[in-house]
């Protein structure tokens, strides 16, 4: 009997490691089968564009979306070249500058606010969350009518003795028009992320320095910064990003104008793929769109993820 148990029991701890590998191999072929259409659809919507557009960037010619003859960089000399499009650069510039740190101080200061509890806070909440659920469009139609020569913002400037502003006709307000626009729908999406990373920062930190003397402005800049690092890094790069590919209200209100004051890099994307059928600049554009998003967003990430 000794000898039979002897080897079963060798026996056992032969066969143990394949049955270990065949049990690996399963959750591998498992994991790679939930995987499987995430990674088909990576690529489909996201690497072959790329590729498609990197490659059509330095062609001309091109009809539809295949085809074309190489020019290698023709089409990049042509763009920084051309006013129209230096112009959709400065505009652009200048709207980010505005428009991303705008949002991000109104919603920190909005989280700070909406994260303590006073009377009437959920009312507040409520009022500043609404607008992220209007849809973009919906959105961009109630400001159109707002804006109007004849709306209710003109109205209550006469109202009060002011004079009527054209708003989205002027090539100095139009912009300003938009960025309100666009804060309107943003800053209360943004406080979301913030109000979430405020209330996993431990309460006893806020106690100590309330016990320490620190006042507010010093709990802000020693307590709540500091451990909201990781939420505020991506509420910029993301904000960056989606305030890069604004499209919609420029096409419905503006279209670019007047003067070219609103014109930015997507609707001048858009434009030149669809309205004027030049697809090489369009990707052209695509190409250059992509390589500054990244640019910033590293950028971004490098300077919010620094301790001091």
């Amino acid at each position: 009997m000794t000898l039979i148990d002897s080897e079963r029991r060798v026996a056992a701890e032969t066969s143990a490691p394949a049955a270990t590998r065949r049990r690996r191999g399963g959750h591998w072929r498992a994991a790679a089968l939930f995987l499987l259409p995430a990674v088909v659809l990576l690529v489909a919507l996201r690497l072959l564009p790329t590729v498609e557009a990197i490659t059509q960037s330095f062609q001309r010619g091109t009809q539809s979306f295949t085809g074309g003859r190489f020019v290698g960089i023709e089409n990049y000399a042509l763009l920084f070249a051309d006013p129209t499009f230096q112009n959709v650069l400065v505009v652009t510039a200048l709207f980010l500058v505005i428009i991303v740190p705008f949002q991000i101080v109104c919603a920190l200061l909005l989280a700070v606010l909406l994260v303590e509890r006073f009377p009437g806070v959920g009312i507040v909440r409520t009022l500043i969350f609404i607008p992220v659920a209007a849809p973009a469009a919906v959105a961009t139609v109630i400001w159109g009518v707002a804006y109007q020569p004849q709306g209710p913002i003109n109205a209550a400037l006469a109202a009060v003795g002011l004079p009527e502003q054209p708003f989205l006709t002027s090539s100095d307000q139009a912009l300003a028009c938009i960025i309100v626009l666009l804060s309107w729908i943003g800053i209360g999406y943004w406080t979301l992320f913030l109000i979430a990373g405020l209330q996993d920062i431990p309460r006893e930190l806020y106690e100590a320095a309330a016990l320490d003397g620190a006042g507010w402005w010093r709990t802000l800049r020693s307590i709540t910064l500091p451990n909201l690092r990781r939420p505020l890094a991506f509420v910029v790069v993301a904000n960056t990003v989606s305030s890069v590919l604004v499209f919609v209200p420029i096409q419905i209100l503006t279209q670019g104008g007047p003067a070219g004051s609103t014109r930015l890099i997507m609707y001048d994307l858009y434009n030149s793929s669809f309205v004027l059928g030049d697809l090489n600049i369009g990707q052209t554009e695509v190409v250059i769109l992509l390589v500054f998003l990244i640019a910033i967003t590293t950028v971004q990430f490098r300077m919010l993820s620094k301790e001091n």
